[in-house]
């Protein structure tokens, strides 16, 4: 266990970033899942500007890698632009 107050403290700071991150990385995974599902084209254009704001977001806090999330606005792009 930590013996310094501000150790403590950064612990519990921690637990509630990471909880936070956690909540954020499984919502973007289900904006993503629910995109891929779709196959009315007008609704999945909605949806992506959405998520790839979403996706945005959390490669700037560091949730998620700017990579990561520049590949994933990637490929859903070039789903919703397959679907009819």
């Amino acid at each position: 266990m930590a013996n310094h107050k501000s150790a403590i403290k950064r612990i519990r700071a921690n637990e509630t970033k990471r909880d936070l991150n956690r909540y954020q990385h499984k919502t973007a995974r289900t904006v993503v899942k629910n995109i891929r599902k779709t196959t009315s084209k007008a609704e999945a254009e909605k949806m992506l500007s959405g998520a790839a704001s979403l996706l945005d977001k959390l490669a700037k806090r560091n949730v998620i890698h700017k990579n990561k999330a520049s590949n994933l606005k990637s490929s859903l792009t070039r789903h919703v632009a397959t679907l009819a």
